[in-house]
């Protein structure tokens, strides 16, 4: 029932409306969620991160587009499979409403990042979260210095974050100059520290908007 594939930067997963056999679940890298409207334009809505389940039991088709933004690890379950052990082991089902639980969570928090942030909190924001998978990847709390693998592409940052490529860059120059983060080559981040960032995002250390 379980096997893995690995999917190269930008190599397509699937296809928005396409029969999905398997679900999955990411291991390692990082995929984008896109819909594309009538006219052609596309928008990306979501992220897949290590430990963030793609597809959906019950479900036979994609909803989104689904693109590696970086080298990408899966672990399949097919289908069918998978949909009677979720019968069979309540488990298992309760772990997995949970991860759907979680996902919730972050849409409403990227609803409130696009809709109320400025360039600046958006574009810490989007780091914030990306360091917090960090920490909670090696389990450990997310404070002090701290190292992010950005798996973006500054296009794709601007897409996801509705900003133009050009303020992207700006803006992660003015942080960058003011200390708030460092830049190691194209995708790493470092963080000095991570209470700071999370102040230039517009959220508190708990990761609600300040009062």
């Amino acid at each position: 029932m379980k096997f893995y594939r690995r999917f190269e930067a930008g190599q397509v997963v699937v296809w928005a409306g396409d029969r999905m056999d398997f679900v999955a679940s990411v291991v390692a890298g990082m995929a984008g969620l896109t819909q594309q409207l009538e006219d052609g334009r596309t928008q990306m809505v979501g992220l897949l991160l290590p430990s963030d389940f793609l597809g959906r039991p019950g479900r036979e088709s994609a909803a989104y587009t689904v693109t590696a933004t970086s080298d990408l690890l899966l672990c399949c379950f097919r289908r069918k499979p998978f949909e009677r052990l979720l019968i069979d082991n309540p488990r298992i089902a309760s772990r997995l409403l949970e991860m759907t639980l979680d996902e919730l969570d972050a849409v409403r928090d990227w609803l409130l990042l696009l809709g109320r942030k400025s360039a600046r909190e958006k574009i810490a924001s989007l780091l914030v979260i990306l360091a917090r998978r960090e920490a909670a990847l090696i389990k450990r709390r997310p404070e002090g210095r701290i190292a992010v693998e950005l798996p973006l592409t500054r296009e794709a940052m601007a897409d996801y974050l509705g900003l133009t490529l050009e303020t992207v860059s700006r803006q992660m120059s003015a942080l960058k100059r003011e200390g708030v983060i460092e830049l190691e080559g194209k995708r790493r981040v470092i963080v000095p520290s991570f209470q700071d960032l999370v102040l230039e995002s517009g959220d508190d250390s708990d990761g609600g908007p300040l009062s």
